[in-house]
């Protein structure tokens, strides 16, 4: 505002070109004002650069004093160091140059003399001598024992093989038809036991000895099968007169019944005089009866393959899952289970099929080559005991023979009776039965 004034005051005094010079003037010094004053924050500013960069070198020369201070001190330890090493190096080279000399002194000690070399060189000629002497004697004497054990092999040899001929011949007799693996383990632990001597019986040797055992069992087996076929053979024909002898009886038994009957009836008759009579009717049913039994045990006599295929358990003897497959061509097959039942076995056998066929041995053979894998004997192949379940027994039945009545658990009455009884019970049935007896052998004795 003093500014306006004053110029308007200098145009008015008539000084313009002085005033205007002066506001130039005015202006130019405010310019430079204004870049002093830049200059000036710039100088403040480079102040304060130069200051964090004073700060920086004093860090910096305190870090180069540190390092310098390590380094004085590594340069003390370095010389430390070397002057220890320096040290042991020269006790180390006195320590040598001691073990040097003791060395060379002891090579001193041991130096020999030329004649010393040359008694000694003798010595060793002879020695030598010797030695070829020895040896020569040695060559002999080991040639001779090689001989020697050559001749101990060779007897050796023979007794190995005849002590292995001896006894596969020994196996050979003792092999029947039902101990193939026993004398098979017998030959395999004598092979092994020639060995063992140092007897070289060869996998090809030993394969065939295995091989003729085969063989030799094989005949005992058809010479075995023969034998029992003869036996076999012998005892149906046994069996068949029996059988014979049974039918005849009941031929001859249906026809006195039948003859009883007509008897009967034809008194029956006359008595009745063509009346209706209940005791009439009767009889006719009998005589009937007695004529169907007296042809089927006809038709029975000539039906050679005719019977009755069993299946039967024994749980008490076997337990569980063992079942005998037999055949009979008894009239009463019932006989044979009894027999079978007899003293051999502890408890009596249960029944749980009895099929009637016209071609029993078919049957049989039939149930026997199905269930063969479980024989419960694997030797003897007349034992005809199995270890099956009754419904793959039923099945092949019935795929052989047709639908068939059957019993699915055995009543093993004796032996569940037996494990039911207290030693009470069982000391009250002794007493009882040897009661019994007593008696019994004193009626005799009175007889």
């Amino acid at each position: 505002m003093l500014y306006v004034v004053l110029f308007l005051a200098g145009v008015a005094a008539g000084m313009g070109p002085l005033v205007i010079w002066y506001h130039g003037r005015l202006s130019l010094l405010r310019v430079e004002k204004l870049r002093l004053k830049g200059w000036d924050e710039r100088l403040k500013s480079y102040s304060s650069d130069l200051a964090e960069q004073e700060n920086d070198l004093k860090k910096q020369r305190g870090q180069l004093d540190g390092a310098v201070e390590s380094l004085e001190a590594q340069k003390v330890q370095h010389q430390q160091e070397l002057i220890q090493a320096m040290a042991a190096f020269k006790a180390q080279q006195v320590q040598d140059q001691r073990g040097l000399d003791q060395a060379m002194a002891a090579f001193e000690a041991r130096k020999v003399g030329y004649d010393d070399l040359l008694k000694e060189n003798g010595l060793l000629k002879q020695d030598l001598f010797n030695l070829s002497v020895q040896l020569r004697k040695m060559e002999r004497d080991h040639a001779a024992i090689g001989r020697r054990q050559e001749e101990i092999d060779q007897k050796a040899n023979e007794l190995a093989t005849r002590y292995l001929d001896e006894n596969v011949s020994w196996i050979a007799n003792k092999l029947t038809a039902k101990n193939f693996a026993t004398c098979k383990d017998r030959l395999t632990k004598v092979v092994s036991q020639c060995r063992d001597i140092g007897f070289d019986v060869s996998q090809e040797k030993e394969d065939e000895l295995v091989q003729a055992l085969r063989k030799n069992f094989e005949r005992a087996v058809r010479a075995e099968f023969e034998r029992e076929e003869q036996a076999r053979i012998r005892a149906q024909i046994r069996e068949e007169e029996k059988l014979n002898r049974e039918i005849e009886k009941q031929i001859q038994e249906a026809e006195r019944e039948q003859a009883a009957v007509e008897g009967a009836l034809q008194k029956a008759l006359q008595e009745a005089r063509d009346e209706y009579s209940a005791e009439v009717e009767h009889l006719k049913a009998k005589l009937k009866e007695a004529e169907e039994k007296a042809q089927r045990a006809k038709s029975r006599a000539e039906m050679t393959k005719a019977g009755y295929v069993y299946v039967l358990s024994n749980i008490g003897s076997f337990g569980d899952g063992v079942f005998k497959v037999g055949m009979t061509r008894r009239l009463e097959p019932m006989d044979r289970v009894r027999e079978l039942g007899d003293a051999s076995v502890p408890f009596p056998f249960d029944v749980h099929m009895m099929i009637s066929c016209d071609d029993a041995p078919t049957l049989e053979n039939a149930l026997h080559r199905e269930f063969h894998k479980q024989r419960l004997n694997r030797v003897n192949f007349r034992k005809e005991f199995f270890r099956v379940d009754l419904e793959s027994i039923r099945k092949v039945v019935e795929a052989r023979h047709g639908e068939v009545d059957y019993v699915a658990d055995a009543e093993a009455l004796q032996y569940r009776d037996t494990l039911a009884m207290t030693d009470q019970d069982y000391e009250f049935v002794e007493e009882t039965v040897q009661s019994v007896w007593d008696d019994h052998d004193a009626t005799n004795v009175d007889e």
